[in-house]
């Protein structure tokens, strides 16, 4: 007897006066549905339910032969990364969290230094006394949306100013800036902004974090162990409170480094990284904040006044030496 199967309501009812391949109304809630002969519709059933029990059988396979997760200890070993920008570099990092109960949110693409972060970071870190004034003026020029920044070079001594010209044209180069231009009799640099967020971020704060993670790597690499490590570490603890980690980096055989970068006004966030230190558990050395607004007197007095070590942009690398 011809058979029919709502498709709106699932409704399965025989239907002897309709003929096959025509539609009928559904008796329970009226939409047109096509009406089949009784084998069609049984063949197509047994066709179905043959092929999801291949499959059902198929994943069970599967799990049977996947070779076991190693063991904890295993896992919390750190590998000696070549591709930074991958899980598996982040996976002791992500294995540690976990260890104190904490969720690690990673971003990989937060350490590829396949780009030209990392050097111009680097450039504007290493001879921040010179370079300074012009990421106060990018980073304020971004705040305020403005466009461009035009800077005159003629106060400065000539070396100066050709460095800072130099600078600013290997960064138009490399695509941090949309246009340059130097007008050589009156030494003036024109630059257009960047629209791009990646660079605002850049020139807003994110260069000091690149300059933490290059300083770590050149020493972590030194050693001649694994280590993993990370940049924007977004972390969850158990009753949901959310923060953010600039730069942290789980030697071999070591406890973490985390290296928060303050590029502004840091004094009223100490409670909050005090706080935080704790919450990590990590030791007052290994709790660095770096702040461009230090210099290496300074720095020493707060490390003595609080349990956390603070450092310079000229005291990082000896710091991160005595570490690893």
């Amino acid at each position: 007897m011809p058979i029919y199967r709502c498709n709106k309501c699932g409704f399965v009812s025989e239907d002897a006066q309709t003929p096959v391949n025509t539609q009928a109304a559904c008796g329970r809630c009226g939409t047109p549905s096509t009406v089949y002969g009784t084998v069609f519709f049984v063949e197509e059933l047994v066709k179905r339910l043959a092929a999801m029990t291949r499959e059902l059988n198929a994943l069970k396979q599967a799990a049977v032969s996947a070779p076991p997760p190693p063991a904890p200890s295993e896992q919390q070993q750190p590998a000696r990364p070549g591709n930074l920008a991958s899980g598996a570099q982040h996976a002791a990092l992500q294995q540690w969290f976990a260890a104190q109960n904490i969720e690690a949110q990673i971003d990989p693409a937060n350490v590829d230094t396949s780009g030209f972060f990392d050097d111009a970071a680097l450039r504007l870190g290493d001879d921040y006394a010179l370079f300074g004034e012009l990421i106060d003026r990018l980073r304020y020029a971004y705040r305020k949306s403005h466009g461009w920044v035009n800077l005159e070079l003629a106060r400065l001594p000539q070396k100066d100013a050709q460095a800072v010209n130099q600078l600013c044209r290997n960064l138009y180069e490399h695509t941090f800036f949309a246009r340059y231009h130097y007008q050589k009799p009156e030494k003036i640099v024109r630059l257009t902004l960047q629209t791009a967020p990646a660079i605002r971020q850049f020139f807003d704060g994110g260069w000091l974090e690149w300059y933490a993670l290059v300083c770590l790597l050149e020493h972590a690499r030194g050693r001649g162990a694994g280590f993993s490590c990370a940049r924007g570490v977004k972390v969850v603890f158990p009753n949901e409170d959310l923060h953010e980690l600039d730069v942290v980096c789980l030697p071999e055989g070591q406890p973490p480094i985390c290296i928060e970068c303050k590029s502004g006004e840091f004094r009223r966030d100490i409670d909050k990284y005090l706080r935080l230190r704790k919450r990590l558990n990590i030791d007052r050395g290994r709790f660095l904040i770096l702040s461009t607004d230090l210099t290496q007197e300074q720095a020493a007095g707060l490390s003595a006044m609080y349990d956390l070590s603070f450092v310079s942009l000229q005291t990082l690398r000896e710091h991160l030496q005595r570490l690893l």
